[in-house]
């Protein structure tokens, strides 16, 4: 059977037949939901993370009552391993997955994932839209039936994606990078997200009653590229009022492995058009407005559907039993560096929002009739300016969410991953936050630090820089990220026993955040290579390596009155 797509009868009868199955495994009746919401190439590019352009009054209003770390990053700038990496709470060299192209199960290890655990604490698991990456990465299911009680929905629109559907000034379709459009005239009358959402509400009230908890992904497909959305969002940013990124060149100093040349925007038919050189561009400064205009058209569309999926929490009265997530699963660089897409270690390609809300926890709970996520319709012209809900400055990674979520429904602890962990099919890589979400952070965690990583070909820019397929990548760039700095150490990677070797230095960069938040002055040297080289070769892993690292290079700049 095709577990990609099945009748609805079909479905609503393995969804029944799951859940009374589950009642010998049901957890205590005040066992909370799980609402996790993900976007795709979303960057804090929201209200809530003071961004002054994007219109965003629904996922505002969420962060509001909830959580808000405000310096959160991924673990690899690209979807698939991404997603792989914090469904399981395992770094890219623990799955193996650097592109799109295995099966963590099999090519790494069984290792249990984010939904498989509530799972088997009795929770109904279910998956709208993307959620894992489809394909090989997944076992092309969505890792069904491991994660998931039902088979996962994908909306029927979805195969319309890349086909050429954009309207052109003339009349005629093409493929475009920029796609608003009339939803009407559209295959099936719709869109993904118009369906996921559709889909994802219908969940929710079919759980409403349901004796046991559920866990509940709804996996947006934008502001991912192409900008196929409804027209009418580009008038919430008219293009007369757009700028350009505030450092659109590319940094002097940036080694040229650092930088991706955004080889999947070059294949649409509009940029083709443009007959851009390889590989800086750059693009011209008209054309990269609107990319910077349908992006943010992107992300308020993306709002309603998050606006329309959390009222309905209050419509099924849902909303003071279900912990809700927003996140991202990396970011998407908007001419910073004289990049686009993401494929970097950059905050912009690597930050994302993350947003929690536990009902009396991070907020009290409603007062009886009092409503907590009524939807906000972004063309009604003035909302309410939200406050920004409980802010957390210290630095965490998308690895701890699995850990966090798991200790905020109650359910055993997980163990932290020892630094070999390929057999062992339930721990952690990451941090649980709870502790965050419980109690108000007092001061910024100058010590903590997120761990990113991203795979080359070769030093030289090449057409696969930005995506080489596992037997093509020699050099990994391995960076960390503290409130202080961005330290990145590209150096030579075995393809085979996906090994680094972090005393083969090919390139490094390093970033002084506080004078330098864009990440445009490289302040790396030999210096710092020479100094610290052989203490590299002592530790057991990068992650500890690059900690070593970044803290001796604190010393040494703080003792030169540098910090």
């Amino acid at each position: 059977m095709n577990i990609m797509f099945v009748n609805t009868q079909m479905w609503l009868f393995l969804l029944i037949l799951h859940v009374l199955e589950a009642g010998v495994f049901a957890v205590d009746s005040k066992q909370v939901n799980i609402l996790y919401l993900i976007a795709d190439d979303l960057r804090p590019t929201l209200g809530c993370y003071s961004d002054p352009v994007v219109k965003s009054p629904n996922i505002d209003q969420l962060a509001s009552v909830s959580t808000v770390f405000n310096n959160a990053y991924a673990q690899q700038a690209v979807c698939g391993p991404s997603r792989v990496s914090f469904l399981t709470s395992r770094r890219p060299d623990t799955t193996r997955l650097y592109d799109f192209n295995s099966y963590w199960r099999v090519h790494a290890g069984n290792y249990t994932t984010l939904p498989q655990y509530f799972k088997s604490n009795g929770y109904t698991t279910l998956s709208v839209g993307k959620v894992f990456h489809p394909g090989i990465a997944s076992n092309h299911s969505d890792d069904y039936p491991y994660s998931w009680s039902v088979p996962p929905y994908h909306p029927p629109s979805f195969k319309y994606e890349k086909r050429k559907v954009c309207r052109d000034k003339d009349g005629t379709l093409h493929s475009n990078l920029l796609c608003a459009v009339d939803v009407s005239e559209m295959p099936l009358g719709t869109l993904p997200d118009m369906e996921n959402t559709a889909e994802a509400i219908q969940l929710l009230k079919s759980m409403k009653d349901s004796p046991n908890p559920f866990f509940l992904a709804v996996g947006f497909y934008k502001p991912h590229i192409p900008f196929r959305i409804p027209r009418e969002y580009l008038k919430l940013y008219p293009i007369e009022s757009m700028t350009l990124a505030p450092d659109p060149d590319v940094p002097k100093k940036l080694p040229n492995v650092a930088y991706n040349p955004w080889t999947d925007i070059r294949k649409r038919e509009d940029v083709q058009a443009l007959n851009l050189s390889f590989p800086y561009g750059p693009i011209p400064k008209d054309f990269q407005l609107q990319i910077r205009q349908h992006y943010f058209a992107s992300v308020s569309y993306v709002d309603a559907q998050v606006g329309k999926i959390l009222q309905a929490l209050d419509d099924f009265g849902l909303a003071n039993d279900t912990i809700v997530v927003f996140s991202s699963d990396h970011g998407w660089s908007l001419g910073e560096h004289g990049e686009w897409a993401k494929y970097s270690n950059f905050d912009v390609a690597t930050r994302v929002p993350l947003i929690v809300y536990k009902p009396g926890v991070t907020s009290p709970f409603p007062r009886p009739g009092e409503k907590t996520f009524p939807f906000i319709d972004v063309f009604q012209g003035t909302w309410e300016q939200f406050g920004k809900g409980h802010g957390v400055e210290s630095v965490v990674e998308l690895v701890d969410v699995f850990p966090t979520l798991s200790h905020l429904a109650g359910l055993r602890p997980l163990h932290h991953c020892p630094s070999s962990s390929f057999k062992i099919e339930l721990c952690t890589e990451g941090s649980s936050l709870a502790y965050l979400i419980h109690n108000p952070e007092r001061d910024t965690n100058r010590e903590a630090y997120s761990f990113s990583q991203y795979p080359r070909p070769s030093d030289s820019i090449q057409e696969n820089s930005d995506l080489p397929d596992l037997a093509d990548i020699h050099i990994m760039g391995y960076s960390i990220r503290s409130t202080d700095y961005r330290y990145t150490l590209w150096v030579g990677f075995d393809p085979v026993h996906c090994q680094p070797n972090m005393t083969d230095i090919h390139a490094g960069e390093m970033y002084l955040l506080a004078e330098d938040p864009g990440e445009d002055n490289n302040v790396f040297d030999e210096f710092y290579q020479a100094t610290v080289l052989c203490k590299l070769r002592m530790l057991p892993s990068w992650t500890d390596s690059l900690k070593h690292h970044i803290m001796y290079l604190s010393s040494s700049l703080k003792s030169k009155g540098i910090l």
